[in-house]
């Protein structure tokens, strides 16, 4: 058997240790705040979040790319440590992440160009701000760091119609709200499905909305994306209910399915999925960021069946016996008693 890690050697910590101790105290950091100073071009900024999986990254590859068909100047920014939003607007391919792409300047001495973290298609220009490995960095903190690069690039000074930023859903620590916490974008829009789960992001994503809307933030939900629609209609029962319009509603067809999985764009005019691109591009440009109406968690559940959620199950609580096996052993406590004086 191999002997255990040494914590210490000769009173020195290890490596792992330090690294633990350096992890904590980066979590501890609280996010710098991000210049929101006026840009020179009326720009829509739009947060995209969805439950990881749901499909934000192919429902933006194919907005973008019908918007810029369309006549408008788009910039896409995957913020998803996973760095695969654009992975389908370039065929497959992954770009350069800002994060990665500073590491090696900064050691080389370079300063980072645009040329070296955004690249272009048809019209669309995309870039991803990448994240940490597991284990070796904060993923807010990422993001942070990574709009602090496109700051010094002239993010503000830049020409977009449209800038639509592309944040996972499941995480809630400060980088991933920071659209919202600080007033980034203008609004919001949530991509959810038929399922509890994506449901349940799409709603805490509202609650954040309404919190910060509460302390005198500006952001608001424009819509809900639903994706892989099989028409059960929880989704549009979930939007109703909060308050939220549907931009648009992509169908569970396998033939999406297919071009989706061998990187192909269908956000294309003239092709059968074209008209469904070209009405969701036209409500994401309209649709007014409004303030909306999170549901409880009994509401949320409420929207499914009692034989999908086991809403209607009965809490039992636990006794001593089931934790320990037998019965407990009533102990009387001490009970010091004062003559009074």
């Amino acid at each position: 058997m191999d002997a255990p890690t040494k914590v210490k050697i000769d009173g020195i910590p290890s490596e792992a240790t330090i690294q633990f101790m350096n992890l904590k105290k980066e979590a501890a950091i609280e996010p710098d705040a991000v210049a929101t100073g006026p840009i020179t071009k009326e720009t829509q900024i739009i947060a995209i979040y969805g439950k990881g999986g749901i499909g934000k990254s192919f429902t933006l590859a194919n907005l973008s790319y019908m918007m810029a068909q369309q006549g408008k100047k788009v910039l896409l920014i995957g913020c998803d440590p996973k760095s695969d939003t654009t992975s389908l607007l370039f065929g497959g391919k992954a770009c350069p992440t800002i994060i990665e792409t500073s590491s090696k300047k900064k050691l080389s001495g370079d300063a980072v160009a645009i040329g070296d973290v955004c690249f272009k298609r048809d019209g669309v220009y995309a870039m991803e701000l990448g994240g940490p490995e597991v284990g070796r960095g904060c993923g807010g903190r990422g993001i942070i760091h990574g709009f602090e690069t496109l700051e010094k690039l002239g993010f503000h000074d830049w020409g977009f119609d449209f800038v639509l930023l592309d944040f996972l859903g499941d995480v809630v620590c400060g980088g991933f709200g920071l659209p919202i916490a600080r007033d980034m974008c203008q609004k919001v829009i949530v991509v959810a499905s038929n399922d509890l789960q994506s449901l349940y992001v799409a709603n805490n994503v509202c609650s954040a909305v309404e919190y910060f809307r509460k302390l005198g933030g500006n952001v608001g939900v424009a819509g809900m994306v639903i994706n892989k629609d099989d028409h059960t209609g929880e989704a549009q029962a979930f939007a109703e209910r909060a308050g939220i319009p549907v931009l648009a509603a992509i169908p569970a067809d396998d033939d999406i399915r297919r071009k989706s999985a061998s990187y192909e764009i269908i956000g294309r005019p003239g092709t059968q999925w074209g008209p469904l691109f070209e009405e969701l591009a036209s409500n994401v440009a309209t649709a007014p960021p409004v303030r909306p109406k999170p549901l409880t968690q009994d509401d949320l559940l409420g929207l499914f069946s009692a034989d999908i959620t086991g809403r209607d199950f009965v809490l039992e609580p636990a006794t001593v016996k089931d934790m320990m096996g037998k019965d407990a052993v009533v102990k009387e406590s001490l009970e010091v008693i004062y003559d009074q004086a």
